[in-house]
């Protein structure tokens, strides 16, 4: 009997309620053993939708990213940018180990636009993620974004301001800010058990891809969406 229980606790389609939820598809490691911990499917969720909160663009939101950006385009998949609120500077992207030939810049000033391009990308079977800023998102538009993800198998982030944060259909939601020396991160919603305590991630050696100049020569794709 109790080998039998066993068999059915350890079963894939099986899950504990004080634990993660299981996933079909493996996440893609974050590169921090902490936050892989707390996520379902042990990284950024893949195939589902996630939303990164913050107060304002370059809280260490998108250095968080970086190993992963870097695993993703060293397999050959590209990643999206759409709606960026800053040129990324290319020399630090490349530091951290991006493939800059697998990054594409998307212009999109009308949130519509933005919407359009981000359920293309996620549905481009070559694409391994995606990445977003909206400032307002009406839940339907999310909703959309959520199906358009679970369509293929890239990961879907959307940035977006924490000085509302509302009711979303995002499989995981997370609340990003600076801490003294150190960037925490909140786990405000996942999918399973209850919510983990904040992590603190250390990012300081870490370079700044933000830049406010031209888009570098360096940067090897733009796409600009026309108006």
């Amino acid at each position: 009997m109790q080998s039998s229980l066993e068999a059915v606790l350890n079963h894939p389609a099986v899950w504990r309620g004080n634990d993660c939820a299981r996933v079909a598809i493996p996440g893609v490691s974050t590169g921090f053993s902490e936050l892989d911990a707390a996520l379902p499917g042990g990284g950024w969720p893949a195939a589902a939708l996630t939303e990164i909160y913050s107060e304002h663009p370059g809280s260490g939101e998108m250095r968080l990213l970086m190993p992963a950006c870097a695993r993703i385009t060293g397999s050959g998949r590209w990643i999206a940018l759409i709606g960026a609120p800053y040129i990324p500077y290319a020399p630090a992207l490349a530091a951290h180990g991006v493939n800059l030939s697998r990054l594409m810049l998307v212009r999109a000033e009308k949130p519509e636009e933005r919407f359009w391009a981000c359920e293309q990308a996620l549905r481009y079977q070559d694409c391994g993620a995606v990445l977003a800023w909206f400032d307002h998102a009406p839940e339907r538009a999310i909703k959309r974004l959520q199906l358009a993800a679970e369509a293929g198998n890239a990961i879907a982030l959307l940035f977006r301001s924490d000085r509302v944060i509302p009711a979303s259909p995002a499989a995981l939601r997370l609340q990003v800010e600076r801490s003294a020396d150190r960037t925490l991160v909140r786990v405000l919603k996942r999918r399973g058990s209850g919510l983990p305590t904040p992590i603190a991630i250390d990012l300081r050696d870490s370079p700044s891809i933000r830049s406010t100049g031209p888009v570098p020569a360096s940067f090897p794709r733009q796409l600009e969406i026309a108006s």
